[in-house]
């Protein structure tokens, strides 16, 4: 798997986390139950996989090519 490839797959894998979470606290504000644990750990795993991602990036990006410069 190429370093490419591999950014695509954390790149779907943090916006699927981010639409579960997302989707999550939209269901709060309805009528049905929903939990703060469930919340929570949705709201974790979404950062985790953000995080993921970032490394991924920062790691692929050329020697010299700061982000922000």
């Amino acid at each position: 798997m190429t370093d490419a490839d591999h950014i695509a797959d954390l790149r779907a894998d943090a916006h699927y986390a981010r639409e579960r979470y997302d989707l999550y606290r939209a269901k709060t504000y309805g009528s049905r139950p929903t939990s703060l644990t469930r919340l929570r750990e949705l709201e974790r795993v979404s950062q985790a996989a953000e995080a993921r991602l970032r490394h991924a990036e920062q790691e692929a990006a050329p020697p010299g090519d700061a982000p922000g410069r």
